[in-house]
């Protein structure tokens, strides 16, 4: 179906792009907003570290990790169900059928947030001890836990990547920066203490919050989509499998937490805050230097999804497959660049004494270029709403991580924790490929059989027509 049959009014007759030129287009404006956010995030970083100190920088790491582990464990996904069963009725003008997915994608983060927050709150202050933060931070820990009712909500972010209004997702992020790097960088003029720095960095999640409901709001009205729209009515109704498909993204998600925040706490839980600030300022490193690959995916699932829901499982494979040797490429640079310049960036950019997390880093950034290799396969399996599968996989594969990740850890330290990572994304990246696979060659027989019947039925008579 052409472009034209989407409900926005802005340049209805333009060509549409080729897929992948799509992808890559909405990717580079993602690009623009993330190359200001590095940048200003490891400002606010930096400023942060050389402020307070590594000990107590190391305690800001571990409420940070705390907050986003819960968000992400409770966060249901909202905007892959909101994209996959969304983009049917925006093709197809169906507005009561995507109002019908809007409330349900908002009602997926009303849940989330309020779950997030209780948990937060109550795992700060009753479980302060066993997270080896220091006597009388429990309380800061709980008000920063409040911020998770807004990390969870992806309602916002679901429709703009649907709309591809990526110009306004570019921003996103860079916003929490600012806002971060102003807060921390009046914190360090004044000399304040832990909690100022916890309020600063809260404050950048708010304001990123606030910025994507706002625009994401005026785009649903500008299109007309609110128009006799209420929060009050059917949300799962003529959606077959959608709980089963929001529920297997949403554990699919908590698992994913097992190769971030949740091992920044185990590390400070094993090896004490300041290994922990040292894991995660080479996390940081080789996270930003991953993010520009992996601002392909979020700009390859709406693609993949209005391929799906049009029928164009051809087109899908062939986007997977570009997508994947262009990853491939960016993950060869990437290693490089980590083995060759790794300890002069963390020596350059975080401060002096901090190089020494270059080894770490390594092993993060290796684990970061497996992950770009292999970025399509999920969203395939998650278009092709086999979620299930993708969920088996991280299950099997955290399991093992987790398992393996203690003795590691107690016997080669934070090089222990690095090899695990390593080892988590390679068996990630096969197990994934194996279930694309099985689950393409599942939907070719039965669109074999589905056209064996057919052609078995013969031509059929239309007795109002006589045909």
């Amino acid at each position: 179906m052409s472009d034209a049959a989407l409900p926005d009014p802005a340049s209805p007759e333009a060509k549409p792009a080729s897929p992948l030129k799509k992808v890559l287009g909405n990717a580079g404006q993602l690009l623009s907003g993330r190359v200001v956010n590095a940048v200003v995030g490891l400002a606010y970083i930096a400023l942060t570290y050389r402020s307070l100190g590594k000990e107590a920088a190391g305690v800001l790491v571990l409420i940070n990790a705390f907050a986003q582990f819960l968000g992400e464990a409770a966060h249901f996904q909202s905007w892959q169900t909101l994209i996959t069963y969304g983009a049917a009725p925006l093709l197809d003008n169906d507005k009561r059928r995507f109002q019908q997915v809007l409330r349900l994608s908002m009602l997926l983060d009303l849940i989330s947030g309020v779950l997030g927050v209780i948990l937060g709150v109550l795992g700060a202050w009753f479980f302060w001890q066993e997270l080896r933060w220091p006597e009388g931070t429990h309380g800061y820990g709980a008000l920063y836990a409040l911020s998770i009712g807004v990390m969870t909500s992806a309602t916002g972010v679901g429709l703009l990547r649907l709309f591809d209004r990526f110009r306004f997702l570019a921003a996103e992020q860079a916003i929490s920066s600012f806002v971060r790097m102003i807060g921390c960088a009046i914190c360090a003029f004044t000399h304040a203490p832990l909690p100022y720095f916890l309020l600063a960095w809260a404050a950048g999640t708010f304001a990123s919050f606030a910025y994507i409901a706002a625009i994401a709001f005026w785009d649903l009205k500008r299109r007309g989509l609110l128009r006799g729209f209420s929060l009050v009515g059917p949300t799962s109704q003529d959606l077959p499998g959608v709980w089963r498909f929001a529920l297997a993204t949403n554990f699919s998600g908590t698992l994913d937490v097992g190769f971030t925040h949740v091992l920044t706490m185990i590390v400070g839980a094993m090896l004490g805050p300041a290994q922990a600030a040292s894991w995660r300022i080479g996390k940081q490193v080789a996270d930003g230097m991953a993010k520009p690959a992996r601002l392909m995916v979020p700009a390859l699932y709406p693609e993949l999804a209005k391929m799906r829901a049009s029928g164009s499982q051809q087109a899908m494979n062939k986007l997977a497959v570009q997508i994947a040797l262009i990853g491939g490429a960016a993950a060869g640079v990437l290693l490089l660049v980590s083995l060759l310049a790794g300890y002069w960036i963390l020596e350059k950019v975080v401060g002096p004494g901090y190089g020494a997390a270059a080894g770490v880093m390594n092993w993060q950034v290796a684990a970061a270029a497996i992950g770009v290799m292999t970025l399509p396969l999920e969203p395939m399996l998650v278009s092709m709403r086999a979620a299930g599968s993708a969920l088996t996989v991280r299950l099997v594969v955290v399991i093992a991580y987790l398992a393996a990740l203690g003795p590691l850890i107690h016997a080669f330290g934070l090089t222990g924790a690095g090899a695990a990572l390593v080892a988590a994304a390679l068996g990630m990246g096969i197990g994934m490929y194996f279930m694309a696979r099985r689950r393409l060659a599942r939907l070719a027989t039965e669109e074999g059989s589905a056209r064996t019947t057919k052609d078995d039925e013969g031509p059929t008579y239309d007795h109002a027509h006589g045909v």
